[in-house]
């Protein structure tokens, strides 16, 4: 009797450890992360106003700083080329004031100095004494030189090429001045007086045979010149 009443106290003390397991199972609530992320509230009519503003004046910022920029860049672009037309235009005078040295100075067929120059070897000792520049010796090679340049659109040290037929080029000089009027003078080694100023137009005997200019003293000829940087 004693025994069979141990077992059922047992039996109900499990029961209740059981109940009591199951209990704190049931009642212990997991952890749930439930924090709330808050958006910005919805701007209000004076402050979207605003906001728009100050993007509108940062905008405006930009493209101050762009216009500023822009005009820096244009400046020095414009300034690069002012100095490189002074230095052209300084370069074109110098080989013109060698060129005048030699005035007077007579023809010599194959002649290359003082007592006696052709034409090609006039050209080349001008340009290479007053702009380090080395030109072919004879005025068909020299005609190969540069870019061909209209007549209405000569410009002091450009050179004019002429032919005594229909053949090669057989003679070259520089012009020396352009007129107002249009009237183009150039500088050349003649077989008649030696170095001397003619007329491109006006000249009976040069006018007629003149085939085409070229322009072989370019900015950027002045500009890698030794000669220019000195000026």
């Amino acid at each position: 009797m004693k025994k069979r009443v141990l077992f059922y106290l047992t039996v109900i003390t499990s029961v209740f450890s059981l109940q009591s397991c199951v209990t704190n199972y049931v009642v212990a609530e997991p952890t749930i992360y439930n924090k709330e992320y808050k958006t910005d509230a919805k701007p209000t009519l004076a402050e979207a106003k605003r906001l728009e503003q100050n993007k509108q004046t940062l905008i405006s910022s930009f493209a101050s700083e762009k216009v500023a920029k822009m005009d820096a860049v244009n400046k020095a672009v414009k300034n690069a080329a002012i100095a490189s037309a002074v230095k052209h235009a300084k370069l074109v005078d110098s080989i013109l004031d060698e060129a005048k040295t030699f005035l007077g100075t007579p023809y010599r067929y194959g002649g290359m100095t003082r007592n006696g120059i052709d034409c090609s070897a006039f050209v080349l000792s001008v340009f290479g004494a007053a702009a380090g520049m080395n030109l072919p010796r004879v005025a068909s090679a020299q005609a190969q030189e540069g870019e061909r340049v209209e007549k209405e659109n000569l410009q002091k040290g450009d050179l004019v090429f002429f032919s005594h037929g229909k053949g090669r080029i057989s003679h070259v000089g520089i012009v020396e001045e352009v007129t107002a009027e249009g009237e183009v003078k150039f500088i050349h080694s003649a077989t008649s007086r030696g170095v001397m100023i003619s007329s491109l137009n006006n000249d009976s005997y040069w006018a007629p045979r003149f085939r085409f200019a070229k322009r072989i003293l370019t900015e950027n000829t002045a500009d890698n010149s030794n000669l220019a940087t000195a000026f």
